[in-house]
């Protein structure tokens, strides 16, 4: 699933590959997915995005944006974006494919869930949007400790760490993927709530979300997820479905997989109490 140091991967790459080629033809919706969403009719993508030309690509919390002539092309959760060159073979099954003018191709699957967003710029497209844009991203210095403290409200605190890192949108594109490293690293359980950790692991777990985000964004992303050309990224991740039932490097003790709040969370409860 798309996060912060995958979506920052792949807008850089979408920018260095596709910005400046013009799409010819768009098709979406081609192969009928429960769980693909769309804004309004995919049929109209083709009309909308036809003669257009991809000016830049950017990321916003966990979203690739492509933009293209007042257009923005936004690539959310579960989507796999993915470069084709030109005599390359284009999968049968997709939810969009964007032909370019001189024969590359840029097409997307979606997994679980995901959705691919097509609107004018700089229009009001709801709470997730809008807050992916306006708040900081752990990769810039807007996000400092002050901001991070701030986050500690009343409410928050009573929350467990999971809950508070990746929920409600607090720090978007910060999910259940990137979390479980940090919580590891931070030497926090995913279950331990906010009010019952001292200042100094709260300063701990500040600069390990910086620090491990920053970390996993400049090695293209995590081990367990792939780039634009199908390349697993560079991090590699400890606490995550390709090590549970492993022995952790740090303590020697198990790697355990626990389902808590809708989803899997790994811990070593020996650096994890």
């Amino acid at each position: 699933m798309l996060e912060i140091p995958e979506a920052a991967t792949i807008a850089k790459q979408c920018a260095n590959t596709v910005a400046g080629k013009t799409i010819q033809q768009a098709t979406a919706g081609k192969s009928p997915h429960g769980f693909a969403w769309y804004t309004g009719d995919p049929s109209l993508y083709s009309t909308m995005l036809e003669g257009k030309t991809i000016r830049n690509a950017e990321f916003f919390g966990g979203r690739v944006e492509l933009q293209a002539d007042g257009l923005a092309l936004s690539l959310n959760d579960g989507v796999n974006a993915r470069y084709a060159g030109k005599g390359e073979k284009r999968p049968d099954r997709h939810q969009l494919l964007l032909e370019f003018t001189d024969g590359d191709a840029l097409y997307c699957t979606v997994q679980m869930y995901g959705g691919i967003f097509c609107f004018p710029q700089g229009s009001d497209q709801g709470f997730y949007d809008a807050v992916s844009r306006e708040k900081p991203s752990p990769l810039s210095g807007a996000f400092d400790a002050a901001y991070f403290s701030a986050l500690l409200t009343d409410a928050t605190q009573k929350l467990s760490a999971k809950a508070f890192l990746a929920t409600e949108q607090r720090i978007p594109g910060l999910g259940n993927g990137c979390l479980q490293d940090i919580l590891w690293n931070a030497r926090v359980h995913p279950k331990r709530k906010m009010n019952t950790l001292s200042d100094a692991e709260l300063e701990a777990l500040f600069h390990t979300v910086k620090r491990l985000l920053a970390e996993m964004t400049e090695k293209g992303g995590r081990d367990t997820e792939k780039d634009l050309f199908g390349n697993p990224g560079g991090y590699r991740t400890v606490m995550s479905k390709k090590n549970a039932g492993g022995y952790c490097p740090h303590c020697g003790g198990l790697i355990k997989r626990m389902a808590y709040m809708g989803g899997n969370v790994y811990v070593c409860e020996g650096c994890q109490p």
